[in-house]
């Protein structure tokens, strides 16, 4: 009985968490910046790799559900409930980390962006160093010959939680504003010291992109 009341509580709980995070996201009054990139991408019928920090990736993961999209989250008990959510957003989950299943998880995000999936990653994720842009991103789009697109997110009025990377929750009604970059198309004969250079230029555009997203 213990056990079923236990699952019941569970149950409810992401239930709750689902639908509050939902109307939560739905409250934000959201600008969009450079939005022409993700609407021509989509016009041309062109999946793409969309990365953004893990501190701020509520916004961008509710921008893009219902959307064709493959998410990678963790395998601990935060990415189970990442999971949970995404799903509920229509997301095909991938679960992976650089630290527990990420050959696996990439080769897998490799897959899915060949078979027209745009791949959505928080670079820094699962447990940073937070702004700090680890290779999966870039790797996807270089394998699989897709664009690769970076955002930054700024919430005006938000909880800054005491996690390892900050996260922020928007506090609902707030204003909003992803920016996205233009598409960064990785040629896929790179070796590796090149592609690391990517990696470099791709940490330091998307930090700029997140410190114009936080000015309001």
């Amino acid at each position: 009985m213990k056990k079923l009341k236990q699952s019941i509580y569970r149950i409810l709980g992401n239930l709750i968490l689902k639908y509050s995070l939902d109307l939560l996201c739905k409250s934000l009054k959201i600008e969009i910046m450079n939005k022409d990139v993700i609407e021509n991408l989509e016009k041309q019928n062109q999946n793409y790799v969309l990365a953004f920090w893990h501190g701020t990736m509520l916004l961008p993961w509710f921008l893009h559900r219902n959307k064709n999209f493959s998410a990678l989250t963790s395998m601990s008990k935060d990415g189970d409930l990442l999971a949970k959510l995404l799903r509920f957003w229509n997301y095909e989950v991938i679960r992976g980390s650089s630290s527990k299943g990420g050959d696996v998880a990439l080769g897998i995000m490799i897959d899915y962006a060949k078979n027209k999936y745009s791949i959505a990653i928080t670079p820094d994720g699962p447990t940073g160093p937070p702004l700090k842009f680890k290779a999966g991103a870039v790797i996807t789009a270089k394998k699989s010959k897709i664009p690769l697109v970076l955002a930054g997110v700024g919430y005006l009025k938000k909880k800054k939680l005491k996690s390892w990377d900050s996260f922020q929750i928007p506090l609902p009604f707030s204003k909003a504003r992803i920016i996205y970059s233009d598409p960064i198309i990785i040629d896929s004969e790179l070796d590796y010291n090149q592609t690391d250079e990517i990696i470099k230029s791709c940490e330091k555009i998307m930090n700029e992109l997140q410190l114009e997203a936080e000015k309001f």
